[in-house]
């Protein structure tokens, strides 16, 4: 049943203008980052082979495409995500879904899984750039890998946040607007707290995507993400029984 629901609503996804439109704005922008930083590497090679330990194309170039996926994803999450339980709602159409034979858990994997599965588009667009690299020397295929399950994992983790924001209120705009407000403050908490210990800061997403996408993946790093996920899945489950009950 989760994977008809989450077909279901990856096809639904297409249906809407707004996400081809976030699709196609976000293809253009990531394609100029990464021309724009394969250019700055070529002009700046000579510069870079005379260091002692230089990086490679990967550390500049590669690096640098997710780390501003990460960012172009924290804003257009919140677009795709105020349709998913809002509209429902506006639409008197979550009475008839809840009623169905199916268990709310079901419901809310299925709508996460099938909105997963269209940011993953995303993902592949960023993974097909760095690999068409290969044509020209050499890559680390280990932190593509990294920042890869990095990506995934942060995603998902702004996906899980903006379902349950998306079940509490009837109005899509609101809905929008409190995710990225949500995902906003948990971005910058990386500026705000100046001391590296301090507790506020392992709340950061992005703080905790910083070591995938240096190549690194820190099992800390990896619960946090999936925990953060588990948290706001379960979360919406509690949301739409409480609902349920009141239908």
């Amino acid at each position: 049943m989760i994977t008809t629901i989450a077909w279901k609503e990856f096809r639904s996804l297409f249906a809407s203008p707004l996400a081809w439109i976030v699709l196609a704005v976000m293809q253009l922008i990531l394609a100029w980052v990464f021309l724009y930083q394969l250019s700055q590497y070529i002009d700046n090679l000579p510069r870079i082979q005379q260091l002692a330990n230089p990086p490679g194309i990967t550390e500049i170039v590669v690096a640098a495409l997710f780390g501003f996926a990460a960012i172009l994803l924290l804003m257009a999450v919140p677009l795709l995500t105020m349709r998913l339980f809002s509209e429902e709602q506006r639409n008197k159409t979550l009475t008839l879904l809840l009623s169905a034979p199916v268990s709310t858990t079901e419901i809310v994997l299925g709508k996460f899984v099938g909105l997963l599965l269209f940011l993953a588009l995303v993902l592949g667009l960023c993974v097909l750039m760095s690999a068409s690299l290969a044509l020209g020397g050499p890559l680390d295929w280990g932190l593509i890998a990294a920042n890869s399950v990095g990506l995934l994992l942060l995603v998902g983790a702004f996906a899980a946040l903006g379902l349950f924001i998306s079940s509490l209120t009837q109005h899509t705009v609101i809905a929008a607007f409190a995710t990225f407000g949500a995902l906003l403050l948990l971005w910058i908490l990386n500026g705000l707290v100046q001391d590296p210990s301090h507790a506020l800061l392992y709340l950061s997403l992005m703080k905790h995507f910083d070591s995938f996408n240096r190549g690194m993946v820190d099992t800390t790093d990896l619960a946090y993400l999936l925990l953060f996920a588990a948290t706001f899945l379960v979360l919406t489950v509690r949301q739409l029984d409480a609902k349920r009950l009141q239908a």
